[in-house]
């Protein structure tokens, strides 16, 4: 069974999460605080975190700008309903989604499950390239321009889905379904703070972007060769 390691001061949600996770056949482990929950992920074992942002002491930003710079772990990261400033702050840190509180326990199920049969999936073995983008399912990487490009679990997947269909314009909910699964696309809706994101890690334009295209009112499209400014 996949641990899913909650991290939140909230007792009384720890103590939900446990019961409804587990009986959805989740290993459950939690931790109380930022500093509690950063040595547990740290400490392996586990495959995948939910973050409460607001905590005393160690915040969850905190928590995640550490994780970040040892882990790739997927973390989905909880924030106050309406707060855009932490939603995209955490994403740009590198969690991999994100849901607002108060929350529907079975909508966060879903995107855990979805994150979680992403990682599961068996390996490609075709290396996906578009100009001078370079993804490997197999091994999870990407360059640009043989240079590496650092990438979070959603991250890679769009980009995956993008090159993969290179040549041809994916409307955005098509995108996120393409990439993380129907389940996943049905909740999420920051595809293009993501875009924006892997824009900027592949040194593509904001401006005028030359590697992921912007189709206004559809979606995105990697041109077939495309090349950076």
């Amino acid at each position: 069974m996949p641990t899913v390691l909650v991290i939140d001061d909230d007792a009384r949600l720890r103590d939900l999460l446990s019961e409804y996770l587990s009986g959805r056949g989740h290993t459950v482990v939690t931790a109380p605080d930022g500093e509690a929950g950063l040595a547990r992920a740290l400490a392996g074992g586990v495959d995948i975190a939910v973050l409460d942002i607001m905590m005393p002491g160690k915040d969850g930003l905190q928590v995640l700008r550490e994780l970040r710079a040892a882990s790739r772990l997927p973390v989905i990261v909880l924030t106050a309903r309406g707060d855009d400033f932490d939603r995209i702050v955490g994403l740009e840190l590198g969690a991999d989604d994100y849901l607002a509180k108060p929350f529907n326990p079975r909508e966060l199920t879903a995107r855990i499950d979805a994150i979680l049969r992403r990682a599961a999936q068996p390996a490609e073995t075709e290396v996906l390239v578009a100009g001078p983008i370079r993804v490997d399912p197999d091994r999870r990487t990407c360059t640009m321009r043989g240079e590496p490009v650092d990438l979070t679990t959603t991250e890679f997947d769009l980009l995956r889905a993008l090159v993969a269909n290179a040549g041809r314009v994916i409307p955005r909910e098509k995108l996120m379904e393409l990439a993380r699964g129907e389940a996943f696309a049905a909740f999420d809706r920051s595809v293009d703070v993501h875009v924006s994101h892997l824009r900027r890690k592949l040194g593509d334009s904001a401006r005028s972007p030359a590697l992921i295209k912007t189709v206004r009112g559809i979606g995105y499209l990697v041109p077939r060769d495309p090349e950076a400014p």
